[in-house]
């Protein structure tokens, strides 16, 4: 299911000067960044968004509900590289760029996301 207020939340987080540069590194418009963006968010595991079970589903080794909770570092580093390959595949496929194009966007994404989501748990 499609979290709309993720996404605005992420977009916002991201800001005006962001969208441009994640823009810029997939070779679109602000719009096509942006879609990139709801893409990522619907793509993301339900554990890491807060819709899964909590401690996180087997997938993610238990890790996603400590990771989007505070938890980073090394952690954080390690659960998102496991998830970019299949995440940018899937956003690719969707969008239609080049998977190594919005894997190497996702650099830039994938923390604000997590960021985001830990934001949203504090609240």
């Amino acid at each position: 299911m499609a979290d709309d207020s993720l996404r605005a939340d992420v977009l916002d987080e991201l800001g005006d000067d962001r969208i441009e540069e994640l823009a810029q590194e997939l070779g679109t418009d602000t719009e096509g960044a942006k879609q990139v963006v709801a893409a990522t968010v619907d793509e993301l595991p339900a554990e890491l968004t807060g819709g899964g079970p909590p401690g996180g589903a087997p997938g993610l080794g238990g890790l996603g509900g400590g990771l989007a909770g505070g938890l980073g570092g090394g952690l954080m580093s390690g659960v998102l590289s496991r998830i970019t390959r299949p995440v940018a595949e899937a956003v690719a496929k969707r969008t239609g760029l080049p998977p190594a194009t919005v894997a190497k966007a996702l650099e830039l994404l994938l923390p604000v996301v997590m960021t985001t989501i830990a934001k949203r748990r504090k609240r």
